[in-house]
């Protein structure tokens, strides 16, 4: 055990903590699967921006099925390594309250594990200023499927809080979106010994902790671990994705005046054609 100092938790923001464990968090999170991937982007190739991107877990996926893709993270750190693992994305520094992208300049937006984290009222605002009409918002979560027991026991030990979906109801609630749909698809993690270590390394929660709290988090996993039996040949983590997604409200449609002759209310939003900017201001 070390002398060295440990950082103070109460110093640290959950919410800003990932780039500290950005390389465990690409070699220990679960990706996401193909089906529900296509789920969220709805069909034909498109223009999605995906905010929190993380480390490009979903973003890999997304450029695999045709999309041209554009990034945003709050976290330098990980950030790099999503430029390092998806190198042909424009990727940029920057939170879904600022949204560094033209009125109505994208198809799709996507959050991936990270919704929860946002200030909603700002992010849901933005979000819908850069959607084209028609254009929907995507949220994505993988959530350990707690109904086996031994599941539920591991959850006991990582912890649950990013796999709570709670969150995707500021969608559902918000008069800037249609009806929300929601579906789930079913997918596994292969683990091993050191790999179920990032697991646990790559959490908020842990990256929060002192020293003295992360080295008896990580020996209660492997305890657990090992007691589970299968050495060298792992473990199979089953998965349930939740994916939801809403359709922007066109608040720029043309509304009825009294005398049936079609008026404007409130401003209308460039498309970006008539200007010589980018689609995306990632300069």
């Amino acid at each position: 055990m070390s002398d060295e100092p440990t950082e103070t938790p109460a110093s640290v923001d959950p919410a800003r903590s990932f780039g500290s464990v950005a390389e465990a968090y690409e070699r220990g999170r679960p990706s996401y699967p193909a089906e529900a991937v296509a789920w969220l982007a709805s069909g034909e190739a498109k223009v999605v921006l995906e905010l929190a991107a993380g480390t490009g877990k979903l973003t890999r996926e997304l450029v695999d099925q045709g999309h041209a893709v554009f990034a945003t993270e709050p976290d330098e750190a990980m950030l790099e390594v999503l430029r390092e693992r998806v190198p042909e994305v424009s990727a940029k520094v920057a939170t879904a309250e600022d949204i560094p992208a033209n009125d109505r300049s994208v198809d799709v937006v996507v959050v991936a594990q990270a919704f929860h984290w946002f200030d909603h009222d700002a992010a849901l605002a933005e979000i819908a200023r850069v959607l084209k009409p028609g254009g929907h918002l995507a949220l994505v979560w993988n959530s350990r499927d707690e109904r086996v027991p031994w599941v539920r026991r591991l959850g006991d030990i990582l912890g649950r809080q990013e796999s709570n979906t709670s969150s995707a109801q500021h969608l559902a609630a918000s008069e800037l979106f249609g009806a929300m749909e929601e579906t789930t698809f079913k997918h596994w993690q292969e683990v091993n010994r050191e790999s179920v270590l990032d697991l646990a390394r790559s959490r908020s929660s842990f990256a929060t902790m002192d020293d003295v709290e992360r080295e008896d988090h990580l020996d209660r996993l492997l305890a657990f671990y090992d007691d589970y039996g299968r050495g060298m040949d792992g473990m199979l983590i089953p998965y349930v994705t939740r994916c939801y997604r809403a359709v922007v409200v066109d608040r720029d449609e043309p509304t009825t005046s009294g005398d049936d002759e079609p008026s404007q209310e409130g401003p209308v939003v460039s498309d970006g054609t008539d200007t010589d900017m980018l689609l995306i201001d990632f300069r």
